[in-house]
């Protein structure tokens, strides 16, 4: 009891001591493509301990809401991070990682979020909740069903069981599985705000989404916030990583061997994936806003065309 319990906490504090270091690595590839030194790996670190310790500043008619935000979007996003299984799978409290609570967990950090930004009526904060929401009207929908569709194959929404039946060799190579890669792939740039959906290296006014929505914050809600940010990145690089490719997870009866094992392979599958986002944001231009919705809508389409495959044959 104990010692599972031990594991759990392992995994909860490995993806929060993580989070920073692959924003971190991000950078550094963008910057290295760029022919420039870039910053240190470790500078987000540095970054949230000079927020924490800065005052707070807040606008006069800021209600209880915009101060609560912050630690609501931490709370939900770190809980919904630390249900996937990273080194290892069925732990303790491995029951509830179900891809349709992450999702309940993401949106309800996102509701926060766009009510705080609506809470001091500034013309920023206005425009970003608008096309946050416009954006996830269709972003929420097609994880939906990239999560039926994953379910159709594996039998369960519970990422545990769903890395457990990808490693069976019979599951083979699947034309709905490839879609609803792809379909997932787009979600995780849109709802990270990364190229081509936002930019989150500008502040341009036109172009902000979730800037936008962050401009009123300061000091430790700041921290709380990027900190969030900087989880949600891995949050969808860990989902990917354990739903497609769950080589090198341990199970939760393997010794400590296997769980450093499984650790391992876990750092390699985020440095794989930080290089690539690094590199993908690099050979492609930002999207105009007006182009938004049908690049989020192929991921919709992606993710309907998957389940219909299924439904006409489980091998596919």
């Amino acid at each position: 009891m104990i010692a599972s319990l031990l594991v759990q906490a392992v995994q909860m504090l490995l993806v929060l001591a993580l989070a920073p270091l692959l924003t971190g690595l991000v950078r550094k590839v963008k910057a290295r493509l760029q022919r420039r030194r870039g910053p240190p790996l470790l500078q987000p670190y540095r970054d949230l301990r000079r927020l924490m310790t800065k005052d707070v500043v807040l606008a006069e008619n800021a209600s209880w809401l915009f101060r609560v935000a912050p630690y609501t979007i931490f709370a939900t996003t770190w809980v919904a991070a630390a249900l996937i299984p990273t080194f290892a799978t069925g732990l303790m409290f491995s029951w509830s990682g179900d891809l349709i609570v992450i999702a309940a967990l993401l949106g309800t950090a996102r509701f926060a979020q766009a009510l705080a930004a609506l809470d001091i009526g500034t013309a920023f904060g206005g425009i970003g909740a608008s096309r946050e929401m416009m954006i996830s009207s269709l972003a929420e929908p097609a994880m939906i069903l990239i999560v039926f569709c994953v379910a159709l194959v594996a039998g369960s929404t519970q990422l545990s069981t769903v890395a457990e039946h990808m490693l069976n060799a019979q599951v083979g190579l699947r034309v709905s599985l490839a879609l609803a890669l792809v379909a997932l792939t787009i979600v995780a740039l849109t709802e990270n705000a990364r190229i081509p959906v936002d930019n989150p290296a500008t502040h341009l006014e036109l172009t902000m989404v979730h800037e936008a929505m962050v401009l009123e914050y300061s000091g430790r809600h700041l921290a709380m916030i990027e900190l969030s940010v900087a989880l949600k990145l891995l949050l969808y690089i860990s989902m990917i990583a354990c739903i497609f490719f769950p080589p090198g997870l341990a199970d939760s009866s393997a010794g400590t061997a296997g769980f450093l094992i499984g650790g391992i392979s876990y750092l390699i599958k985020l440095a794989i994936g930080g290089v690539l986002l690094g590199t993908f944001e690099m050979s492609i231009a930002k999207m105009r806003v007006f182009r938004l919705p049908n690049f989020v809508g192929g991921a919709l389409m992606l993710g309907l065309l998957g389940v219909l495959l299924l439904f006409v044959s489980r091998g596919m």
